[in-house]
C-alpha cells in the first residue's frame, strides 16, 4: 500500500526525486498521467494494468467517456527511476499540475499523486475545514 506524504523539489529539468518509502512498491518504472483536482497519479505497471481494462470497457457512444479516456491517455508516459532516484516528469505533465519548484508527492492506496506545493497546501486545508462533512457523507459507502 502505497501511503505517507513527502516534500521534494522539481528541477528545471523537470527531474523530482520519488521517496525510498514509494520507490519498491512502485517499481522501477510506473505510469504518470493526469489526476483529478490539478495533481498527476502515478501508477504501478500493475496498476495501470487493471485500470487500462476497467477504461477499455468505457462505452465509445459516450462523449464523457471518450473525452475522459483522450485526457487521460493522452498525457500518460511510462517513467524509469534513475540511479538519483528520479524521474523526469514531461512539460506536458508539469504544465498540468503547475510544478514549479517545492512538490508534495503522496501516498493513496494504490497509487501516488504528485501536487505542487502550494496546490496541495490549499487543498488540505479545505479537506480538513470540512473533513467531519466529509466523513459522514462516506457512511453511505460503509467506512
Amino acid at each position: 500500500m502505497l501511503m505517507g506524504e513527502f516534500q521534494h523539489s522539481i528541477d528545471a529539468k523537470g527531474r523530482i526525486i520519488v521517496p525510498s518509502k514509494l520507490r519498491d512498491q512502485l517499481g522501477e518504472k510506473f505510469v504518470v498521467t493526469r489526476g483529478l483536482d490539478g495533481c498527476l497519479f502515478g501508477y504501478p505497471l500493475s496498476e495501470w494494468e487493471k485500470l487500462e481494462t476497467k477504461l477499455d470497457e468505457m462505452p465509445l457512444s459516450k462523449k464523457d467517456a471518450r473525452t475522459f479516456v483522450r485526457f487521460f491517455y493522452s498525457a500518460a508516459t511510462e517513467c524509469e527511476i534513475d540511479k538519483q532516484g528520479r524521474i523526469n516528469i514531461p512539460n506536458t505533465l508539469k504544465n498540468y499540475a503547475e510544478l514549479t519548484k517545492s512538490c508534495v508527492i503522496i501516498g493513496v492506496s494504490s497509487r501516488i499523486e504528485i501536487w505542487d506545493e502550494n496546490r496541495w497546501m490549499d487543498f488540505s486545508q479545505e479537506a480538513e475545514e470540512n473533513f467531519d462533512s466529509i466523513a459522514e457523507s462516506m457512511i453511505d459507502f460503509g467506512l
